[in-house]
C-alpha cells in the first residue's frame, strides 16, 4: 500500500471526543454529557489530521494496521483531546519567588506592585535579557506544559512595555512556534502595565502611535505573526477609555480582542468587551451581573484562572453564575512569575473544587471552549474528523482520573501526541 497513515490509536477503553457535531463551543445543556465512545479507536493521517474516530471494530474493518507508521494499543486506557491553555505569560526573565513570601505574609497584588515588585520587577529583567535567554526559558516552560497535556497554548508578550522589548518577546514566541511541536496562539500585551515614568495617557499614546503601527508593518511583511491583543484593564493600570482605544486599534488590525478585565475591581470591562465584540475576557473575579449577561449575549468567552484567585487569595470567579447565564466558560493556567503553574489538569481540579464546576464542564473549558477563546475551535479542542490529531492517552480506565488525582498527571499521561506525532512517551509508569 503506497499511502500510509501516521498513527492508529486502537482499542481505547474510552475515547472522549468532547463533541461530534462541529460545535465551536459548549454551553448550557451541551456541557452536561460530553461525547464519549467506549472501546474506540482514532486514525490520524500523514497530514497530521484526524481521518476517523469511532468504535474499534468499525475502524479495524476500515483500516488495515499495516497502513500505519505507528500503532498504539490503548487497551484499558483513555484517549482525550490535547488540552488547551487559554491564558499564559511564559516569556520573561527574573522570577518572583521572593514575592510569594510577601503574599503569604498578607501583601496584596497592588502592595507588591507599589513596592517595586510585580510586573515592573519582571520588566526590568526581561528588558535586560537576550532573546536567546528568553527563548531557552520559554522552550523549557512549554515542554513542561506539553508533558502535562497541553497541546495548544496562548502566549502573551507584556513584560517589555516598550517597542523594542515587546517585539523581542513576540519574536521569541514566533521562534518557539517554529521550533517546538506545541501549537501557539500569540498575543500582544503591550498594555500590561503603565511603564515607570509614564502616565496612562502617555503609555496609551505610545502603544497607538509607536508600537501598534510597527507591529502592523511586521505582520503585513509576514515576519511576525500575532493573533490577539490584550490590555490589563484595571484601576491604577489602563482605565476603560484607554483600554477601549487600544483594543479597538488592535481589532482594526485584524487581531482578536482577548483581554484582562474585572480582576481586582468591577470596571465594567465585561460590558465594554462585549460591545467591542471581544473573543474572550480573562479573570473576571469582580464581574457584575450586567457584565455576565452582556458576555453571554455577545458570545464572548470567559477565560477563568483559578490559580490566580487561589494564589492571591482573591474571591473566586463566579463560574456557576456565568455557566447558568450561558456564558462560554474557558480555563487557563495564567502561567507567569506571580502564578507559576504549568499544569492544566491542576487548573481543572481547582476549577472543580474552588469554582464549583463539574468535571465535564472543566474538561470542556480546557478543550473546545479554550480553543474557541483563541479562535481555534475549528481545528482544535475535540476529536473530530479533519481537526488536528492532538491527543492524550491516559493510563487509566476513566478520563475523570486526570482531574480527580490532584497533581497525578505525571503518572497518568502515557502519551502526548501532536499532529499524529508522539512528542512525549512516559513509558516509566506502570498500570494503575
Amino acid at each position: 500500500m503506497s499511502y500510509s497513515n501516521r498513527l492508529l490509536v486502537k482499542n481505547a477503553q474510552q475515547v472522549v471526543l468532547i463533541c461530534n457535531k462541529g460545535e465551536k463551543y459548549l454551553r448550557n445543556d451541551g456541557l452536561h454529557s460530553l461525547c464519549v465512545i467506549e472501546n474506540g479507536s482514532v486514525v490520524i493521517g500523514s497530514d497530521g489530521l484526524i481521518k476517523a474516530v469511532g468504535p474499534a471494530d468499525t475502524i479495524k474493518a476500515q483500516y488495515p494496521e499495516a497502513s500505519f507508521d505507528k500503532v498504539i494499543d490503548a487497551t484499558g486506557m483513555c484517549v482525550l483531546p490535547g488540552l488547551v491553555d487559554a491564558h499564559t505569560h511564559p516569556v520573561w526573565a527574573g522570577d518572583r519567588v521572593h514575592e510569594f513570601a510577601m503574599k503569604l505574609a498578607g501583601a496584596t497584588y497592588m502592595d507588591v506592585h507599589r513596592a517595586g515588585g510585580g510586573i515592573h520587577f519582571t520588566v526590568e529583567h526581561t528588558r535586560a535579557a537576550k532573546a536567546s535567554e528568553l527563548l531557552s526559558s520559554l522552550s523549557s516552560r512549554l515542554v513542561r506544559m506539553q508533558r502535562a497535556g497541553t497541546t495548544l497554548v496562548e502566549c502573551k508578550s507584556g513584560y517589555g512595555l516598550d517597542l523594542q522589548t515587546e517585539v523581542k518577546m513576540l519574536e521569541v514566541i514566533e521562534e518557539a512556534r517554529r521550533t517546538l511541536p506545541i501549537n501557539i496562539s500569540s498575543t500582544y500585551c503591550g498594555a500590561h502595565a503603565v511603564p515607570k515614568g509614564k502616565t496612562v495617557a502617555e503609555a496609551t499614546e505610545d502603544i497607538l502611535q509607536v508600537q501598534l503601527p510597527r507591529l502592523r508593518e511586521r505582520i503585513s511583511a509576514g515576519t511576525l505573526r500575532v493573533d490577539n491583543i490584550d490590555v490589563f484593564c484595571e484601576q491604577g493600570v489602563f482605565d476603560l477609555s484607554s483600554s477601549r482605544s487600544i483594543l479597538q486599534a488592535g481589532k482594526d488590525m485584524g487581531l482578536n480582542i482577548n483581554f484582562h478585565g474585572d480582576e481586582l475591581h468591577p470596571m465594567n470591562s465585561a460590558q465594554m468587551g462585549a460591545e467591542l465584540g471581544a473573543l474572550a475576557i480573562s479573570h473576571l473575579e469582580e464581574v457584575t451581573d450586567e457584565g455576565i449577561a452582556a458576555m453571554a449575549k455577545a458570545k464572548t468567552a470567559a477565560v477563568l484562572l483559578p490559580t490566580t484567585a487561589y494564589i492571591l487569595r482573591l474571591p473566586q470567579p463566579r463560574a456557576r453564575d456565568m455557566l447558568d447565564a450561558g456564558v462560554i466558560v474557558a480555563l487557563g493556567s495564567d502561567f507567569n512569575p506571580n502564578a507559576y503553574c504549568c499544569s492544566m489538569p491542576i487548573v481543572m481540579h481547582l476549577a472543580c473544587v474552588n469554582m464549583r464546576m463539574s468535571m465535564p464542564e472543566a474538561l470542556a473549558a480546557a478543550t473546545i471552549n479554550a480553543a474557541y477563546a483563541l479562535g481555534c475551535s475549528h481545528t482544535h479542542g475535540s476529536l473530530e474528523v479533519n481537526k488536528h490529531g492532538d491527543l492524550l492517552v491516559l493510563n487509566t480506565t476513566r478520563w475523570e482520573h486526570l482531574i480527580y488525582q490532584l497533581g497525578g498527571h505525571q503518572e497518568l499521561i502515557r502519551y502526548v501526541i501532536i499532529k499524529g506525532n508522539i512528542i512525549y512517551d512516559n513509558d516509566k509508569i506502570t498500570t494503575l
